[in-house]
């Protein structure tokens, strides 16, 4: 299979959109890092994702939608979800919420649970392709799992080419950092992954690492470079890599300036240039664990870990 490198224009969204429809597996852009698409309700277009990207079939999907009415058909939302999710989407946030009797959707999504996790992008072109299928789309990210997640196109192609159908080029992905999952299956809500989106209020943390997921990013091998990574290195080995942050310039910096904003949105293709460098070990500075720091550490601490 040849993978097409599609504008992000009307018509090659209406293109990319026959081609979901058809079963196939499309690469597209959101505010946070590119996801691979397929249509949310076909069986073999799921397993697709699952085959392409090999990734294990009890490791759940985020399903995405365009909007609040499409969500309602998939979940069961709390006055407490509602709440949230009124406030936050479109934007970075993703939702695991009872899943609903009648939802129309595929049962690899949610790997056989009774939840599904649930996001409305902030990206205009991933949500006018949801609305040209006129269907949900399940998307992790557009790389070979465990890999390092892709925020530019070259990213995808670097990973998938060859083994998924067509990729919408957006440019760089704003944020950089995968969306922020809080679950609401309890009474209080949990957090079960950090993410782009940093919450304002007191949660209860559940981003352990499980070998039997609630939802996507739980696993404790995850977002990984080919080399081997070392975590708070003011300094750096004669082999090493050295990524920097504020005052440690290294070989290349998260930012210059300590901005963890910067640093988030940098983070994945900082990870990218040292495989295309073929770097063996990487020393990464010391980053504060605030805000977005607690996200950009969870995906160090897990992009660190041994691999399997």
């Amino acid at each position: 299979m040849k993978t097409e490198r599609l504008g992000h224009d009307k018509g090659a969204i209406e293109y990319a959109a026959g081609l979901l429809a058809e079963g196939e597996l499309v690469a597209f852009p959101t505010e946070t890092v590119y996801g691979l698409g397929a249509d949310a309700t076909q069986d073999n277009a799921v397993a697709k994702v699952f085959d392409a990207k090999g990734r294990p079939s009890f490791n759940p999907l985020i399903v995405h939608v365009s909007d609040f009415e499409m969500a309602q058909k998939i979940g069961v939302f709390s006055n407490d979800a509602r709440a949230l999710v009124d406030r936050v989407w479109p934007g970075p946030l993703s939702v695991v919420v009872p899943l609903r009797d009648d939802a129309e959707l595929s049962p690899l999504v949610t790997a056989g649970q009774a939840s599904v996790a649930i996001r409305m992008p902030a990206g205009t072109i991933a949500r006018e392709l949801i609305r040209a299928l006129d269907r949900p789309i399940a998307a992790p990210s557009a790389n070979p799992s465990g890999k390092v997640s892709p925020t530019t196109a070259a990213h995808v192609l670097d990973g998938l080419d060859g083994r998924i159908a067509a990729v919408i080029d957006g440019g760089a992905c704003p944020a950089g950092l995968e969306s922020t999952i809080i679950g609401f299956l309890e009474d209080t809500p949990r957090l079960l992954r950090e993410g782009a989106y940093v919450p304002d209020f007191e949660l209860e943390r559940a981003t352990s690492p499980s070998k039997n997921p609630l939802a996507p990013g739980q696993l404790a091998s995850h977002y990984a470079p080919d080399g081997n990574v070392r975590l708070n290195a003011e300094d750096a080995r004669e082999d090493e890599f050295h990524v920097g942050f504020g005052t440690i310039d290294g070989d290349t910096t998260l930012s210059r300036e300590g901005d963890l904003v910067e640093a988030a949105a940098r983070l994945y293709a900082v990870l990218h240039e040292a495989n295309a460098r073929h770097v063996k070990n990487i020393a990464i500075a010391p980053i504060p664990d605030t805000g977005l720091g607690l996200a950009i550490n969870d995906r160090l601490r897990r992009a660190a870990a041994p691999r399997s």
